[in-house]
């Protein structure tokens, strides 16, 4: 029998319109959204299912609206018998994973990422920082030419590791400019910049990383259930206080999403299914492990899809 891996999406994966068809249909998806709409003390779900956009680009609305969907999939996954034995998340999807994994309550979750949101948003005015995805180079020459960058110019450093040939920079707005120059004149294929509203992951989310320590202490993160793999090393962790504190991290440290996949596949799970709007994260597993079987739930279709797989090799 294989090991099932769940993993859930970030930012930068929502879009109108998700969890609209799955609250139609099953119960315990709009039992999840009035949840969520009851916890923030307004209607998430209409800024789901409706928009506008430019509303739900706000991180501190993307945040709770992506880790609302991908708890909602993955209630309806648990309702159908489908639990998994490991799980992780990329950057904000480490909350969805430890809420999956029974570490954090949903609400307290959900209320946190907001409050998430509007720290890392507070922590470097708008304009000011920016991030870019590098494609085709190496890691090792990115983060040696972000140091480089840095020393001369101002903060930047590799941020989301993704998968080969794909590396994230962030930083303050001009020495990420710099960076992109410099690595494309050392053999990048394209720096693409990347539409956010803040440099996640880097070090000028210092103050917002200080800040959530504050929050986190106003909750109870418990022991996880099963393994959840933090970004901040790639390591499979249950323990609470270790939950905690790459929390903490993780707000202010690159994103190993690589080596979180390659710690999955060495735990045993050769099945990911990517759990939450979008299929980012899909195609990196494609890229780091080209073995695994990938799947994911965003929608019914997705999800008849996935149930249907799991009937024929069961």
């Amino acid at each position: 029998m294989s090991k099932i891996a769940f993993v859930f999406p970030g930012q930068g994966s929502q879009a109108v319109g998700m969890g609209k068809d799955l609250h139609g249909l099953y119960a315990t998806v709009r039992a999840t959204f009035a949840e969520a709409d009851a916890a923030l003390g307004f209607s998430l779900s209409g800024l789901c299912f409706e928009g506008p956009e430019e509303e739900l680009r706000k991180t501190m609305n993307t945040q709770p609206a992506i880790l609302t969907v991908s708890v909602a999939c993955q209630r309806v996954l648990a309702e159908k018998g489908l639990v998994p034995a490991i799980v992780a998340g990329h950057s904000l999807g480490e909350y969805s994973a430890l809420v999956a994994a029974g570490a954090l309550a949903f609400a307290d979750a959900v209320r946190l990422v907001r409050k998430r949101g509007q720290l890392m948003q507070e922590a470097v005015p708008l304009g000011e920082g920016s991030m870019s995805a590098v494609l085709g180079l190496e890691r090792d020459q990115i983060v040696a030419i972000c140091r480089q960058t840095e020393a001369a110019v101002g903060p930047v450093q590799a941020v989301n590791f993704n998968c080969p040939g794909q590396v994230v920079i962030a930083g303050a707005t001009a020495a990420v400019d710099a960076a992109g120059e410099a690595l494309k004149q050392a053999g990048a294929k394209r720096v693409v910049p990347l539409p956010v509203s803040a440099p996640f992951h880097s070090t000028l989310l210092k103050p917002a990383a200080e800040k959530l320590a504050g929050e986190l202490d106003k909750i109870t993160v418990a022991d996880a259930a099963i393994p959840v793999v933090a970004n901040v090393d790639g390591r499979a962790i249950t323990n609470s206080a270790d939950i905690k504190a790459s929390l903490v991290r993780q707000a202010a440290s690159p994103v190993l999403w690589e080596d979180c996949v390659a710690a999955i596949v060495a735990f045993g799970a050769d099945t990911f299914v990517e759990v939450g709007p979008g299929k980012v994260l899909t195609g990196f597993t494609k890229k780091i492990a080209k073995d695994a079987v990938t799947l994911n739930v965003e929608d019914d279709a997705s999800l008849q899809k996935t149930l249907d797989y799991f009937k024929e090799v069961r």
